[in-house]
């Protein structure tokens, strides 16, 4: 794979620069031209598979089916960058809603978080800076406090991330106050639905954001799962226009997951960015888990060809489609919780009404510390929450605690929030 690594070398761990292509997984993409033999490789016989058609049944009673060629291809050893049925698609997803330019490429993954790690493994060593949102999502925090670098929590609001106080980090940073680390070069955010504010970036904040990442050339990590989980796409209107579509530099390398949207137990992500960076989680990969599991890949293909099809072979228009249906959903869920909300938690939490996602971030009042109500009291009521702790960069106490409004019924929701306000009103009286 050519690419412009030079400009990104720099930027680079030493560990992630020394990865070379897999000798075996460079002779991939040779397999499949025509006449060609393979004497290489290691793959297995497909006659001994024992699965010659697969038949999923959706619940609108349509199928979708994976058999002969397509199904094989999904069963062998595959392109570390993913089925190209698939990446055709997320190329066409990604092209219609971002903007695809020839100097992007997109990288199939085990979810996200398989991507986010392989990022975080290729632009951060032990002696590095990374700027996050504070708070920020704690499976990332888990990831990233094992290396050993500087984790800078940049204030949020309602609204999400602050700008302003970003580039006062970026513009009044010294090396002296901050351990010799010099100043940060990527951040990390979730724009849309974050987790677990539940806050998104406004245009202009988004626009600001890149605008500050120019001016101090950092590289942005867009981790944003609940881009397709807008409120507003539900009713029709535009969604909020990603990082990536802003990106005039390639200093946005954005991650994308099915998790949300389709089923998490598939395990289906994807990267899209710079060529060079897409390299190095693509290296990674080849040797790791070779590639994202083939079956999977086959059949969400499957499912996009299918959605595509109702639009005229417009995958983007069958995917956006299906999405407002589940944004709606979510809508429908958020709104049980702000109502439950209102009649239970007045006067005793604040919060702010997300506009996307699946979380809102609730501030206790006159708890200084939510950990031990949580852990210990709300568990011991059924109820169960997140302390808000376990998402801050600092791991400082917080008052702040999350609520997910996804999965509970109506019924449950009322019902947990009510326990949780008998239990705050019980520690205002202690």
């Amino acid at each position: 794979m050519a690419t412009r690594l030079t400009e990104y070398a720099s930027r680079l761990t030493r560990r992630s620069l020394a990865r070379q292509p897999s000798a075996i997984r460079a002779l991939q993409p040779l397999v499949a031209q025509p006449g060609m033999i393979s004497l290489g490789g290691g793959m297995p016989n497909p006659s001994t598979f024992p699965f010659t058609k697969i038949t999923a049944l959706l619940r609108d009673g349509s199928e979708i089916e994976l058999g002969g060629a397509r199904l094989e291809a999904s069963l062998q050893y595959s392109s570390t960058l993913g089925l190209p049925p698939l990446l055709v698609h997320l190329q066409a997803l990604q092209e219609a809603e971002h903007g695809f330019a020839s100097d992007r490429q997109v990288c199939v993954t085990t979810g996200s978080a398989d991507a986010l790690s392989k990022a975080f493994d290729a632009l951060l060593d032990e002696d590095d800076a990374l700027l996050v949102e504070s708070p920020t999502y704690s499976g990332s925090l888990a990831y990233l406090q094992p290396i050993g670098c500087q984790l800078v929590g940049v204030r949020c609001d309602a609204d999400g991330l602050d700008p302003s106080h970003l580039e006062e980090i970026l513009s009044g940073w010294d090396e002296g106050s901050n351990e010799g680390r010099r100043r940060p070069r990527v951040l990390y955010t979730i724009p849309t639905g974050g987790n677990p504010s539940g806050a998104s970036l406004s245009l202009a904040r988004r626009q600001r954001v890149y605008e500050v990442a120019r001016t101090y050339d950092l590289l942005l990590l867009e981790d944003d799962p609940y881009h397709w989980l807008q409120f507003s796409a539900a009713r029709g209107a535009a969604r909020r226009p990603s990082l990536l579509s802003l990106d005039r530099d390639g200093r946005v390398l954005r991650f994308d997951s099915f998790s949300k949207l389709l089923a998490s137990g598939i395990r289906l992500g994807w990267a899209t960015g710079p060529p060079a960076l897409i390299e190095r989680i693509e290296l990674h990969g080849q040797a790791s888990n070779l590639h994202t599991c083939g079956l999977a890949q086959g059949l969400v293909a499957a499912l996009l060809d299918a959605w595509a099809a109702e639009y005229g072979g417009d995958v983007h228009a069958g995917f956006a489609a299906k999405m407002s249906e589940v944004a709606a959903f979510y809508q429908g869920r958020c709104d049980v919780f702000l109502a439950a909300a209102e009649r239970h938690l007045g006067g005793l939490a604040r919060w702010s009404a997300p506009n996307a996602g699946m979380f809102v971030w609730l501030e206790l009042l006159g708890v200084a510390d939510s950990h031990a109500l949580i852990t210990q009291h709300c568990a011991a009521a059924k109820v169960l929450l997140v302390p808000g702790q376990s998402f801050m960069p600092s791991n400082a106490p917080t008052s702040h605690v999350r609520a997910a409004f996804s999965t509970a019924s109506d019924e449950e929701i009322d019902e947990a929030l009510r326990r949780l306000a008998a239990l705050l009103r019980e520690q205002q009286r202690v």
